[in-house]
């Protein structure tokens, strides 16, 4: 059987084998990324890869939801999507905005299907 982990051992597991390895790539690909110009082939493969990624984790978020979002219908799903959209659009470009918009439709709705 194995003992039960401390708080603190449990923190120090997530520093040493989370944080610190991502970081060392974060840090590597700061320094690689001040010799890429804007506009160069490699930052346009860069931003579109990136922007792929993005758009795979928001798919996956409306259609193959995990935890409470999975009790959310896919056509409110859907809907805080296009809300936060049109947030984004209407409010100069806000990244902010939109993902505010974006939640509060799906928190509202949620709350209002389900009281």
């Amino acid at each position: 059987m194995i003992a039960p982990m401390s708080e603190g051992t449990a923190l120090l597991l997530v520093i040493l084998l989370g944080f610190l390895p991502t970081e060392v790539w974060r840090t590597l690909a700061v320094i690689a990324g001040r010799r890429v110009e804007e506009g160069s082939a490699v930052f346009n493969w860069v931003r579109a890869v990136a922007t792929a990624l993005l758009a795979a984790v928001i798919a996956r978020l409306l259609f193959a939801p995990a935890g409470a979002l999975a009790e959310v219908p896919l056509a409110l799903r859907l809907g805080a999507v296009a809300a936060g959209v049109i947030g984004f659009l209407l409010v100069r470009r806000s990244v902010f905005a939109g993902v505010v918009v974006g939640e509060i439709v799906l928190i509202g709705g949620a709350y209002f299907l389900h009281g």
